[in-house]
């Protein structure tokens, strides 16, 4: 006995495919205004399943996504790269090739709009959820946990650290501290705080130190990784590389100068399974703000992050290890002199780990807060305090950057 029309569920699935077929017809069609005829041909030759057209029209749209500075992308582009991703990542797992598909898209989601950012979401549900689980040696596993559990000494930490380290005042340490205190005495006051005891039910504060656990929910995703001492050294460079040879960077570290460091990534947006491993403090939403960034800072001993200060409020959770943190107040900026450069102007000239006080010499007697922020604790940075971070040992670190409607009325 049928009827003129399907089950509900059916109906609900079939407008969400037209839905789903209309939004990229738009593309299509934006893309052609801009010219992008060749990208067109190659994406519906690649629908049809032609892994050739989809490999080229990647290549096409992420030509466009390098002909100048990515501010001046045309948002379409980068839609129409993610388009490409998925139809490559498509047609390479209908092939049996499981790790270039998720590579596919990991860079859909790294590079690409936010048109078909669910699309790219549900693709990796899929694929990844036929991965095999790998075996991590012995060997390697105890490497790992004899490297997050090697805390260095705070003597033998004072020797690297930056001159007159630990020396000044602290910042204030405050167990388990209320919203309405956090608020009064530390948010309204602009002034920085160590909170402890508010992450210890994290999932991430044990799970994160089981390699195996790591490996399995995020081994073969594509990430980008920053290599070398820092971002203002001329060596530095970006590289893209899967989880699993980061974390074999993490635990074999042995040259300085090649360090591997997951910086300012929203690595939560991209790996759900990490991101459920979190959550998002209630000091976030001090001031009547909002969440700005979620980024992850992952990284072996002795990786560096120069003097600099962010626009937003940031709540820095440290998971796993602990890291140096030196701070200096907003108001000090016109002696911590600030690169000029535009791209650069949030970026002391300054050194602090080889301070040259002839060219520099405000910076010699000038006031700063100090810390070593341990494992499960997290320090509020608020807007524009400059901050230099080193790692003192394998750490593991999400920072929380939210803006908000209410600001503080005066520095402390």
């Amino acid at each position: 006995m049928g009827g003129e029309s399907g089950s509900p569920a059916t109906e609900a699935a079939k407008t969400a495919a037209e839905v789903d077929e209309e939004r990229r017809a738009a593309l299509l069609r934006r893309i052609t205004e801009e010219g992008g005829f060749a990208f067109v041909s190659s994406a519906e030759k690649a629908a049809g399943g032609d892994l050739r057209e989809a490999e080229a029209a990647r290549e096409m749209a992420w030509e466009q996504l390098h002909l100048g500075p990515w501010h001046e992308v045309v948002p379409a582009w980068r839609d129409a790269y993610a388009m490409a991703c998925l139809h490559v990542a498509e047609l390479r797992a209908g092939a049996g090739d499981r790790r270039e598909a998720l590579q596919a898209l990991d860079m859909g989601l790294i590079m690409g709009g936010s048109l078909l950012r669910r699309d790219l979401d549900e693709a990796v549900h899929r694929i990844a959820a036929c991965a095999e689980d790998e075996v991590v040696a012995d060997g390697c596993a105890d490497k790992w946990r004899e490297g997050i559990s090697n805390n260095r000494d705070l003597a033998e930490a004072l020797r690297i650290l930056p001159n007159k380290s630990l020396s000044s005042k602290k910042v204030d340490k405050r167990p388990s501290l209320s919203l309405e205190t956090f608020i009064c005495d530390y948010f309204l006051h602009d002034s920085p705080v160590i909170i402890s005891g508010c992450i210890d039910h994290w999932p991430a504060r044990t799970k994160w130190k089981d390699i195996v656990y790591l490996q399995r929910v995020a081994g073969d995703r594509t990430i980008p990784v920053e290599v070398g001492k820092n971002y203002l050294c001329s060596e530095w460079k970006q590289e893209l590389i899967t989880f699993s040879q980061f974390l074999e960077r993490v635990h074999s570290n042995n040259c300085p100068s090649n360090l591997t460091y997951l910086a300012q990534h929203p690595l939560f947006d991209q790996i759900q399974e990490l991101r459920d491993d979190i959550t998002i403090p209630d000091y976030c939403f001090a001031g009547g703000g909002e969440l700005r960034s979620l980024n992850a800072w992952f990284g072996p001993l002795g990786t560096v992050t120069p003097l600099h200060q962010d626009p937003h409020h940031n709540l820095f959770a440290q998971v796993i290890g602990r890291k140096y943190i030196r701070l200096y107040p907003a108001s000090a900026s016109g002696s911590l002199y600030p690169h000029t450069e535009s791209m650069l102007s949030n970026s002391s000239q300054v050194d602090l780990d080889n301070i040259d006080f002839t060219e520099f010499p405000k910076v010699e007697n000038l006031d700063f807060l100090d810390c070593v922020l341990e494992e499960g604790e997290m320090l509020y940075i608020p807007p524009k305090w400059w901050h230099y971070v080193r790692s003192l040992s394998t750490s593991f670190s999400v920072s929380f950057w939210w803006s908000s409607t209410a600001y503080p009325s005066e520095g402390a």
